[in-house]
């Protein structure tokens, strides 16, 4: 459904917005009524009533009546200067202080005697509670209290939305902009969910709930309408995950009825490759495994993600379907986000490959002969390509496609497993992620994959025991990996590499290796492993590490994935707070593959976010993937935990993964239900609920058959 004309009004044509408020607002990304509909409070402020100063709690926001008992400018220790106001009623005083201020203006104001409401944000430092930077509604001479407050019946008396601003707005002007717009434009909203289901799911109609939202019912729960249980907000969320979901129903639908290749199961070659391995499958491989084949032994193309934790061996489980496809004279591409991981795999992969007589190639960006290596593939003659997505360009061309595996799936869109499809007649995907990611996500990106678990560790592996050392104590960190090293085991020192600056870094961490060769180990066999050395170079580093001739590698993020050298028990991960949770778990599963207590040190700088203090807490506390990812995810919040805003997939505007988790379950339910009776959406009433779908997803369903 197109949006309403009336919807598509230009802000500047708001009551009190000028020129220049305008584009302010269009800074905000509001340009038109419709997006300033979709601008709910980031929180609601309580001013029914006024509280006394004694019963203000730290940490929320208050409004109390007072009188200004003294005021002047003072300097603190450290000699900085700000103001100082203390404020009182019958139950006891506050201190309000500014630390940005103009000296005359502010005596003027502030004069003892004067009465107001106050509002601010109560906060505590040692004994003192204190307000920054109030907002002041002043009383006029002999005002009382219920007149001040008859005065501004919009600011006092309910409970108040509080949005979010840019520079040049100020909370008072969004909140006037934004009730007249509310009031004026909120009718013309159309809901499109079909009737049934908002009726089960109890869910208001959009323009009552834009009302709600931004102008609360005044006998509503503060505290609920701040963790987003509100119905309004409810409402609102449903309807969006409801459309996410209906999309995803219809994408996995498209995916089942398409036909595609039965593969005959004969061993030919996994059979073979279960002899080379030194090891055999754990049970939860296994479960995986005969998942996959049933998949791959249907007549419809599959589409299923493997998540499991480092190191339990999803490389495998991947490998032996790809044999499945090869013994059908079918062939396999393999894709990772990077040429490192790439390179891994193929490393990992072509030694197994050869002994079966299977040829397999690399193909990067940088690496060479490429006229050739396209040619073997065109023919077939080829018959696995591991590389990174220069796979699905167009110079590749596939002789007979039967699989394609995705590793660490959400650094790649949905756009991306359409591209890889389209290289061959609706090739099987298999899809992979050691990022355990928590289920409230998987059911909205990877909403249209089935789902396998690997949820065991292969046998001998032992517990990493974590903590965290500061620069002050990193002696005692050199005594530890000495230690390590005199019974006979090895060191990782890994180096965070930020993309911008990466020469600096990269300068950093090759340094580092020489200072650790000369200074502090200069009797020890020290290497260096970075993004910059060539396939080769890695290649003979890590094999000389693996082989033990090699003490300390010290390395940048290189060594994320795939890399197992069960003699290095500790690991040393330098400037942990810069890495992300997830990214320090799949570091640290790099050690603990033996059979020996393995440690890894996080250590930190002197100045820390609070966020990454609260990481470094969840590393030392849990080994559990889905645990860290699930703090990953409540610490970063699900945009950034993707990595990029997830190709392929509409923004939701309020709906919260992560707070809506319970509702997303339900609008899954429904959306799912809906397509299972009506695939072709053809039933009376369900044009609008068409047309609304391809707009939301604007153009991003053409992956699902549905005209």
């Amino acid at each position: 459904m197109e949006i309403p004309q009336e919807l598509k009004t230009p802000m500047q044509f708001i009551k009190g917005v000028g020129p220049k408020l305008a584009e302010a607002l269009t800074r905000m990304g509001v340009a038109t009524v419709h997006d300033a509909l979709y601008v709910l409070p980031n929180r609601y402020e309580d001013r029914r009533e006024l509280k006394r100063i004694r019963d203000l709690r730290p940490g929320a926001t208050y409004s109390f009546f007072g009188t200004v008992v003294s005021a002047q400018p003072m300097v603190t220790k450290g000699g900085r200067k700000y103001f100082e106001a203390i404020v009182q009623d019958d139950s006891g005083s506050l201190a309000l202080k500014w630390f940005h201020f103009h000296p005359m203006f502010m005596k003027k104001n502030w004069e003892p005697g004067r009465r107001g409401i106050f509002i601010g944000e109560v906060s505590q430092f040692g004994f003192q509670r204190e307000m920054h930077h109030p907002e002041v509604e002043w009383a006029g001479e002999g005002e009382d209290l219920a007149q001040v407050m008859a005065r501004d019946p919009d600011n006092f008396g309910r409970i108040l939305p509080v949005y979010p601003l840019t520079e040049g707005v100020t909370q008072k002007v969004m909140r006037k902009i934004m009730r007249e717009t509310v009031q004026r434009y909120s009718r013309y909203v159309t809901g499109c969910l079909p009737a049934d289901v908002a009726e089960r799911q109890k869910v208001l109609s959009l323009p009552v709930a834009f009302r709600e939202a931004h102008a609360p019912d005044p006998d509503s729960k503060v505290a609920d309408l701040n963790l987003g249980k509100g119905e309004a907000h409810r409402s609102l969320a449903f309807d969006e995950l409801f459309f996410l979901q209906m999309g995803l129903a219809l994408k996995r639908r498209g995916i089942a009825v398409e036909d595609g290749i039965a593969f005959q199961v004969a061993h030919r070659y996994t059979r073979e490759l279960l002899k080379l391995l030194p090891f055999s499958l754990t049970n939860a491989q296994r479960r995986v495994l005969s998942e996959i084949k049933e998949d791959m032994m249907s007549p419809h193309p599959m589409h299923r993600l493997v998540q499991g934790d480092v190191g339990c061996g999803k490389t495998l489980v991947a490998l032996l379907a790809a044999l499945i496809c090869v013994e059908n004279d079918y062939q396999v591409a393999i894709m990772a986000p990077t040429e490192l991981l790439a390179e891994q795999h193929y490393l990992n992969i072509h030694k197994y490959c050869e002994q079966l007589g299977i040829s397999v190639a690399l193909l990067t960006s940088s690496s060479k002969g490429k006229g050739d290596t396209l040619d073997r593939i065109a023919s077939g003659e080829t018959k696995i390509v591991v590389g990174t997505h220069a796979v699905i360009q167009q110079k590749v061309e596939f002789h007979r496609l039967g699989l394609g595996v995705i590793d660490e799936q959400h650094r790649f869109g949905v756009v991306q497993r359409a591209l890889l499809k389209k290289k061959g007649e609706n090739p099987d995907i298999l899809v992979m992620t050691a990022t355990p990611i928590p289920r409230t996500l998987s059911m909205t990106v990877f909403g249209d994959l089935a789902l396998s678990v690997i949820d065991e560790l292969p046998p001998g592996r032992t517990p990493i025991e974590t903590r965290i050392v500061r620069e002050s104590r990193r002696n005692e960190m050199y005594s530890v990996v000495r230690d390590e090293i005199s019974k006979g085991r090895q060191a990782y020192v890994i180096y965070p590499l930020v993309e911008e600056s990466e020469k600096s870094d990269l300068k950093a961490a090759v340094q580092m290796a020489e200072h650790l060769a000369n200074d502090i180990f200069p009797d020890l066999r020290v290497a260096v492993l970075h993004g910059r050395m060539t396939a080769a170079e890695k290649e003979a580093t890590m094999l000389a590490f693996k082989k033990g001739d090699i003490d300390i590698l010290v390395a940048t993020t290189v060594i994320e994935v795939g890399i197992d050298v069960p003699n290095a028990t500790v690991m040393v991960i330098e400037h942990a707070e810069r890495f992300g949770l997830s990214q320090l778990h799949q570091l640290r599963g790099r050690v603990g593959r033996g059979s020996e207590r393995s440690r890894c040190i996080l250590m930190t700088g002197f100045q820390r976010s609070e966020d990454g203090d609260k990481r470094l807490q969840v590393m030392v506390e849990s080994t559990d993937g889905f645990a860290i990812a699930e703090a990953d995810l409540e610490i970063r919040g699900p945009g950034d935990f993707l990595g990029t805003r997830q190709a392929g997939l509409p923004d939701l505007k309020v709906a919260d993964i992560l707070r809506d988790g319970g509702v997303l379950e339900q609008a899954r339910k429904e959306a799912f239900a809906l397509v299972e009776s009506d695939p072709e959406l053809r039933a009376p009433g369900h044009e609008r609920l068409k047309s609304e779908l391809m707009y939301r997803w604007g153009g991003r369903l053409e992956l699902a058959s549905i005209g």
